[in-house]
C-alpha cells in the first residue's frame, strides 16, 4: 500500500487584523498586552483602562490554573485523576472542573449525544497530532465506543465529585476548557472595570470587549481552511462585546490514502466527523450566559451536524449566529451573521 501521511498542527485558526505586542503597554498607563503559551496554544490578553495590567496579569494566572486542572497529560490534574479512577471511585475536583463537566452533560442531553466529553477514549485511540497517530481497526473503534456515553459520567454536587461508571472511560475537556477560560477572564476584566480589550485563546476561542484602541470594532481574519499561507483569509469577522469560536479540519490532521483524518470526532461513530464541513465560526452576544464556553462547544457540534441541521440548531438560540464552510467552498450562514462578515475570499461562495 502506498501510504502518504501528513501531520499538521495549526494553533491559530484566525488572524487578528489589528496590531499587537507582547508584554507591553500599548498606551502608557492605559493599555496592556501579554502573551503566553497555555492550553496547548498561544494565549493573548489585551486590556485598556486604569487597571489594565492587573486585569491581564490576573487573567493570565487564572488561565494557567485552569490549564493545570484540565490537562490530560499531567497525572496530577483533576481530569487525569478522574480518568485514572474510572470504574472505581468518585474523585473530588475543583469547582471549575465540576462546572465544566456538569454543563457538558446538560449540553449532551440538548444535542442528543453529539456533544460528549467521554469521547476521550476515542481521541486517545487515534492520537491525532502526535507521532503515534493512525487509523485504528474497526474492532478497536467498536471497543472504544462501548466506553463513550455521557450518561456514565456520574456527578455528586455536594462535594464536587465526579466518577466515570466504567473502567477504561476517559473524558477530555479540550472542546470546552478554552471557552470556559474566556468566561473566567471576562469576570476578572469586569472586576477591574475593563470595557475595551481582547481575550484570545489560540484564536479558536476569543472574546472582544468594546472597541480597539483606535475606537473601532475588532476585525478578525478567519483562516483559509485549505491554504497553508497563515495570512490567507476565508473572510473577516467583526465583533464587539461578543464571543467568537472557530474550528476546522486543518488544525490537527493527517492524510492517508487520500483521506483527511482530523481531530473533530463524531462520538456516535468513533471516526472524524464526515459531514462535508471543513470549518465553522460561531458568534455569540456577550449577554448570553457562558458565551465563551458555548461558542467553543458549538463549533464542534455544528461541525458534526453539518450545514442544514447545524444552522437550524443555532437559529433556535437567542444571540447566536454562525457560518459553516463546506469542502466544496459553499458557505452556509444565519441571516444575521452577514452583519459580521466581509471580504470573503473568492475561493468561496454563499449558499443559494
Amino acid at each position: 500500500m502506498d501510504l502518504k501521511r501528513y501531520a499538521h498542527y495549526v494553533g491559530i485558526a484566525v488572524i487578528l487584523i489589528t496590531m499587537s505586542c507582547s508584554g507591553c503597554a500599548l498606551h502608557p498607563e492605559q493599555s496592556y498586552d501579554k502573551s503566553i503559551i497555555a492550553m496547548d496554544t498561544t494565549v493573548q490578553l489585551r486590556a485598556q483602562g486604569d487597571e489594565a495590567q492587573q486585569a491581564v496579569e490576573e487573567g493570565i494566572k487564572r488561565i494557567q490554573e485552569l490549564d493545570a486542572l484540565a490537562s490530560t497529560t499531567s497525572p496530577d490534574s483533576d481530569i487525569s485523576r478522574i480518568n485514572a479512577a474510572a470504574g472505581k471511585e468518585y474523585v473530588s475536583v475543583d469547582p471549575a472542573i465540576y462546572d465544566m463537566i456538569a454543563y457538558s452533560k446538560e449540553f449532551s442531553e440538548r444535542t442528543n449525544g453529539i456533544w460528549d466529553i467521554s469521547v476521550g477514549v476515542v481521541t486517545n485511540l487515534w492520537d491525532i497530532g502526535n507521532s503515534d497517530q493512525h487509523v485504528p481497526s474497526d474492532k478497536d473503534i467498536a471497543q472504544a465506543l462501548r466506553l463513550v456515553n455521557y450518561k456514565d459520567i456520574l456527578l455528586r454536587q455536594e462535594d464536587h465529585s465526579v466518577m466515570l461508571a466504567k473502567e477504561g472511560m476517559s473524558i477530555d475537556l479540550g472542546g470546552i476548557a478554552k471557552g470556559f477560560a474566556v468566561d473566567e477572564v471576562r469576570k476578572i476584566y469586569a472586576a477591574h472595570h475593563i470595557e475595551n480589550g481582547l481575550i484570545n485563546l489560540g484564536a479558536s476561542s476569543m472574546y472582544a470587549l468594546g472597541e480597539t484602541n483606535k475606537g473601532k470594532p475588532w476585525k478578525i481574519g478567519i483562516r483559509h481552511p485549505r491554504n497553508e499561507d497563515p495570512q490567507s483569509y476565508l473572510g473577516i469577522i467583526t465583533i464587539e462585546d461578543e464571543a467568537l469560536g472557530t474550528s476546522g479540519d486543518y488544525e490537527r490532521y493527517f492524510i492517508q490514502d487520500g483521506i483527511r483524518y482530523h481531530h473533530i470526532f463524531d462520538p456516535r461513530t468513533g471516526y472524524p466527523a464526515r459531514s462535508g464541513v471543513m470549518s465553522d465560526s460561531i458568534v455569540i452576544h456577550g449577554d448570553v450566559d457562558h458565551a465563551g464556553m458555548l461558542s467553543d462547544m458549538l463549533t464542534t457540534v455544528v461541525f458534526i451536524m453539518g450545514p442544514e441541521k447545524g444552522i437550524s440548531f443555532i437559529q433556535q438560540m437567542d444571540g447566536v449566529d454562525g457560518e459553516i464552510t463546506m469542502e466544496d467552498g459553499t458557505i452556509y450562514e444565519t441571516p444575521e451573521f452577514m452583519d459580521h462578515f466581509s471580504d470573503m475570499n473568492e475561493d468561496f461562495h454563499l449558499a443559494q
